[in-house]
């Protein structure tokens, strides 16, 4: 089995960073895709960033230019580095394991979610 454990969620200014780990355990494929969501209370979850086994990036509008997503796959652990926060960015923040075994169809494995807050 895959699990996907999550932290570094905590309240903080705005303008100011923080910074999500995700660390990830049991069998990992070589071709996965790591992703972040996040959720706003009475909104849909959105795609933040996602980063490919190959190293391809993508970020959501919002956050282009102020988060980045990077990995250890030595570790297995894939990193959010928020900075210029801004209180719309408070919400629970999920990552996403998609693991390719076939190399033709992912399988996905959230964690459990942590909670970023930012105040005015």
């Amino acid at each position: 089995q895959v699990q996907v454990v999550e932290s570094g969620g905590d309240l903080v200014q705005a303008g100011g960073s923080l910074r999500l780990s995700c660390a990830a355990s049991g069998s990992i494929a070589r071709n996965n895709v790591v992703a972040w969501y996040r959720q706003a209370p009475g909104k849909q979850r959105e795609l933040v960033a996602s980063l490919t086994s190959g190293g391809s990036e993508s970020y959501a509008d919002s956050v282009k230019g102020r988060f980045t997503i990077s990995r250890d796959n030595t570790k297995n652990t894939v990193y959010l580095q928020m900075n210029s926060l801004k209180p719309e960015d408070t919400a629970i923040y999920y990552c996403k394991w998609s693991l390719s075994y076939s190399g033709l169809r992912y399988l996905d494995y959230w964690g459990q979610g942590t909670q970023v807050t930012v105040s005015s």
